[in-house]
């Protein structure tokens, strides 16, 4: 995709990568630093365009997702370069005033983890802002005062959708303000966003687009911004099949963001809230790896495999681990294994096992 920003591949996005592209950006932009971190890292904003509605988009508030981060880079290369969709671009530049935050949680990214050096949930710290990254983002809207959210995030591929179990590549969530989940004027203005997006995504990835469940979580950021009156966007990107590295996704996410920006500026009346409702509830039915009827201690038997992000050096690995056992039928998997093959597998123990996974499947 030409708005690809060749600068950041793969899952490990930390300060060092985003730096050269940001000191690279045009008069389009206005760069400032707005914190620092618990560790004294620097936590920047990229805002652009002049317009009336006020939209503040911030991603990587836990360090290990790092899709959106990617997906926000690609949005600002396309305002640089947006081919044939130029009137698109200028629209929103005319009609927009966009604040970036590329990575909340620069000491979470750095070790890729998805908590904060102080070992805080940024997304479980919105009333008590305990951590200073939290009071930078508190701050920042209070001094932005947006029109809209958008908050993003990473889910785990263990996430499918529909009866044929696919794996949810995008799921979205127009948060709740309150424990009976009611459908605020404010909720309605998120939900039409979200529909908008579905328009789009609907001719790309049609039966991979989740919806979470809207259950009030009181301390997280979505729900307390929403709360506050600000129409908050939860966006999480998923995996799409044999796309580890979440490259896929990624353009989805950036075309999410995209045709959000498109369904503000051009008004919201055209997308009817209800059509959110039309997106199929996330389900956890999913296993990285399944190995049908394998044979494991003289016990014949499913097993499920997940794949943990490790990170080396300056890359993220992924090692196999014993997830589940037993009869397995009501789940799928993101890697298919034929089944004859696999119910002819014998293993002497777990480590050979894994070793099997190790050795006969390229994870990328």
């Amino acid at each position: 995709m030409q708005n690809f920003q060749k600068g950041l591949k793969g899952r490990y996005v930390t300060l060092q990568n985003i730096d050269p592209i940001i000191k690279d950006l045009g008069d389009t932009f206005c760069i400032s630093e707005i914190g620092k971190s618990f560790l004294g890292k620097s936590i920047k904003k990229i805002e652009f365009g002049k317009g009336s509605q006020k939209i503040l988009i911030w991603s990587q508030m836990h360090g290990n997702e790092s899709t959106g981060t990617k997906a926000m880079f690609d949005l600002l290369k396309f305002m640089e370069n947006p081919g044939t969709l130029v009137h698109l671009r200028n629209s929103i530049l005319e009609h927009c005033q966009i604040s970036f935050i590329p990575i909340l949680n620069p000491d979470g990214a750095e070790q890729y983890t998805r908590v904060s050096a102080q070992n805080i949930d940024l997304n479980r710290d919105a009333v008590e802002q305990t951590a200073p990254e939290s009071q930078i983002l508190y701050h920042e809207l209070k001094i932005f005062n947006p029109n809209f959210c958008f908050n993003l995030h990473d889910q785990r591929t263990i996430f499918s959708v529909g009866r044929e179990n696919k794996p949810a590549t995008l799921s979205f969530l127009a948060p709740s303000t309150e424990v009976n989940r009611e459908i605020t004027e404010g909720r309605k203005v998120t939900m039409s966003v979200i529909s908008g997006i579905k328009s789009l995504l609907d001719d790309f990835i049609p039966d991979q687009l989740g919806r979470y469940t809207d259950e009030f979580y009181p301390t997280a950021t979505g729900d307390n911004f929403q709360k506050a009156g600000y129409p908050t966007v939860l966006i999480e990107s998923g995996h799409y099949q044999n796309d580890y590295s979440r490259e896929v996704s990624r353009k989805y996410t950036f075309y999410s963001m995209l045709q959000g920006l498109n369904s503000i500026v051009n008004g919201l009346e055209y997308c009817d809230y209800k059509d959110y409702f039309l997106i199929p509830e996330n389900k956890q039915n999913l296993y990285d790896i399944i190995l049908r009827s394998c044979k494991l201690n003289d016990e014949k038997t499913d097993i499920a495999i997940q794949l943990v992000e490790v990170l080396n050096g300056d890359s993220i690995t992924f090692e196999p681990k014993i997830a589940n056992r037993g009869n397995l039928k009501a789940y799928s998997s993101n890697i298919i294994l034929d089944t004859d093959r696999t119910s002819n597998l014998i293993f002497n123990s777990e480590e050979n096992l894994l070793q099997y996974i190790v050795d006969n499947l390229s994870i990328q």
